[in-house]
């Protein structure tokens, strides 16, 4: 039982519960050549698992005729499974789910095949090119994707001038309006033509959307259970297999601007609505009821070492420090969006996505990136707080949270051991406030300067600093005593 077109043939997929694609893969494959009408940037799992599983639903249910042309940097362990996937859904009741992905027919990369990307980016019939390329993704370099779909438009322009959508699905707020920024610049630092800007503008749509699913790396364990079905292609490099596994929740709003059409993913659960409410649903996911929560368990899951994000869930002061920051400081801060309700997705998140003990979800992925991760995650209802003239000095979840970031920074653990530090871009800058920072020693005077810097938090949350040297010293005092501060405020 490998991933191949060839092997889905055979008997025993359907026996062992796999869920097989019901269509023609090499017809669809045909027509999504000739006929593009998606193209995906970025291979992501949560991509795998969720938009490309929408697709394939239109897919048999007669509602599209082609498929998805994958985009990536490392694009051959797709072309080694042929393009398929498999997506594994865990369930919290413990139920599997493994669907077999046929609907993202190639793959290819800008490395490779620029100039073919550039030919399937002039066909009239490409309604949508969409990205899931992280945050770090986001910037006009010659080398980004960013710039080189502003290329892709512009060689659409001088062919035809045809509309198209571009469709951010990455967890950046307002995604749509910094992906059009960074095309726009691109443009004009180029000294492109008039014509084309007016195009760009007239044209060319930039959708916000927002997007959840949670989507851990690629599980050993998930992988022995694969094994046990008699799937052979279980083997996991830098965190990219054959397969993906995640969470029965799953949210997609876009904004519905597509001037040369889309896909009917409406018909697939992908909401469509207006700009306002796809805000305030950004707003509420990733400024209040999961993505800010998330990121406290990373921080104090790595310091305290638990594998694993349900194994926190288990732990009285990290469950009751999220609720207070979730409930408490950052729901009565956001929008209502109406169609869904903030209270009822932030208990779904704390009662039944966080707690399941079979998304193997860990706190050092999570913790990826946290100094971008704040300003977002965080930030924003700081702001709205500065904006509604509330005094943030009353807040005590969130600055106990950057209390812990910045003992995450002195990279020692609770058991006075070393600790090493998920990836981050700003890491060597931040670590080197805290590069002298030794077990009982106190804030140092360059982390509370920090505080002042809204790039990272923002704000200027200088008001929280008394506060924050307050947990932050009882954190560094001794060892455990990380897991002793939680507990005096939080248990």
């Amino acid at each position: 039982m490998k991933l191949t077109r060839e092997s889905l043939k055979n008997k025993d997929w359907q026996e062992k519960g796999f869920i097989l694609p019901k269509f023609d893969i090499e017809k669809i494959t045909k027509n999504t050549k000739e006929n593009s009408a998606w193209i995906h940037f970025g291979a992501g799992n949560i991509f795998r698992a969720f938009p490309a599983l929408s697709m394939q639903k239109l897919i048999e249910d007669g509602l599209s005729n082609s498929g998805i042309i994958l985009v990536d940097r490392t694009p051959k362990p797709f072309k080694r499974f042929e393009n398929l996937t498999l997506a594994v859904t865990l369930k919290s009741n413990g139920d599997i789910l493994k669907n077999i992905v046929a609907s993202m027919v190639e793959s290819t990369s800008l490395q490779e095949d620029s100039k073919y990307i550039l030919e399937l980016g002039k066909k009239e019939s490409l309604q949508i090119i969409s990205l899931t390329i992280t945050e770090k993704g986001y910037n006009s370099d010659e080398t980004s994707v960013p710039s080189f779909i502003e290329l892709m438009l512009y060689e659409r322009f001088l062919a035809n001038k045809t509309p198209i959508a571009i469709v951010s699905m990455d967890n950046l707020a307002n995604n749509g309006d910094i992906l059009k920024n960074l095309i726009f610049e691109r443009a004009k630092f180029l000294d492109a033509p008039k014509e084309f800007l007016q195009y760009l503008e007239k044209e060319v749509s930039f959708p916000i959307t927002m997007i959840d699913k949670i989507t851990p790396y690629p599980s050993n364990e998930v992988a022995k259970i694969l094994a046990k079905d008699g799937y052979e292609d279980i083997e996991i490099i830098k965190n990219v297999a054959s397969f993906v596994n995640a969470e029965e929740a799953q949210y997609l709003i876009i904004e519905d601007i597509f001037p040369n059409g889309k896909p009917l993913l409406e018909k697939a659960g992908i909401l469509f609505t207006n700009r306002e409410t796809v805000k305030n649903i950004e707003k509420m996911k990733v400024g209040a009821c999961l993505n800010p929560l998330h990121t406290i368990i990373a921080i104090f899951g790595s310091l305290l070492k638990i594998d694993f994000v349900y194994e926190a869930m288990k732990n009285k002061a990290i469950v009751n420090l999220i609720k207070e920051c979730g409930y408490n400081e950052s729901l009565p801060f956001v929008p209502d969006p109406i169609i869904i309700n903030p209270k009822a997705f932030l208990d779904e998140v704390l009662e039944k996505r966080f707690p399941n003990p079979f998304i193997p979800d860990s706190p050092k992925r999570i913790a990826t990136d946290t100094s971008l991760k704040i300003p977002v995650r965080f930030g924003e209802v700081l702001k709205t707080m500065q904006t509604k003239k509330k005094d943030i000095s009353e807040l005590s979840a969130i600055p106990f949270f950057i209390a812990g970031w910045f003992k995450y920074l002195c990279k020692i653990d609770d058991e006075a051991n070393q600790l090493e530090l998920s990836p981050d871009p700003n890491l060597q800058e931040l670590t080197s406030i805290f590069e002298y920072t030794k077990l009982g020693n106190e804030l140092p005077i360059d982390a509370i300067s920090l505080l002042r810097r809204s790039d990272i938090f923002g704000i200027n949350i200088i008001a929280l600093a008394p506060k924050i040297k307050t947990y932050f010293d009882e954190m560094n005092r001794e060892k455990g005593a990380i897991q002793n501060t939680l507990n005096k405020y939080w248990a």
